[in-house]
């Protein structure tokens, strides 16, 4: 993606506008909304209205989630493919220890630098992917997720 702006650390994370920014906010105001009506005046039609506005709270939310764990999959599955093509031997037999976590993050690292970075990440027991990806020095850009 030429007209994309390069990618980092700072600049990774995806954020879709209408989904982050209007419709979460919109749901999150309308449940406050609602329990407030709820509690004023609490009868059988704002008690079902609190109902459905809790649950298109956690609907909102469970979208978002599974959207991400879908795209987690994927991902390890393409970072097994491609640790199976630049791996050493000795570190590709060691592919299966690779958690999910360790997969996404590592999803960043450039190929020149992946096998050693996996490597220490694996050495070092490193589970969190903040930590992963600081310790990234050249940076694969992801355009193409959640």
């Amino acid at each position: 993606m030429s007209h994309a702006p390069s990618q980092d650390l700072k600049n990774h994370p995806r954020y879709v506008p209408l989904f982050h920014f209007v419709a979460g906010p919109i749901l999150l105001i309308n449940l406050i909304y609602t329990i407030v009506i709820t509690v004023r005046y609490p009868i059988l039609d704002n008690i079902v209205g609190l109902l459905v506005a809790f649950a298109l709270l956690v609907l909102f939310l469970s979208a978002r989630r599974f959207a991400t764990t879908v795209q987690d999959r994927v991902i390890r599955l393409e970072e097994q493919l491609r640790f199976e093509r630049l791996f050493p031997d000795d570190l590709r037999s060691r592919i299966p220890e690779f958690t999910r976590d360790q997969f996404v993050a590592l999803r960043f690292a450039s190929d020149h630098e992946l096998p050693t970075l996996a490597r220490a990440v694996l050495d070092q027991r490193i589970h969190d992917r903040s930590a992963i990806k600081q310790m990234i020095k050249e940076w694969r850009a992801d355009y193409i997720r959640v």
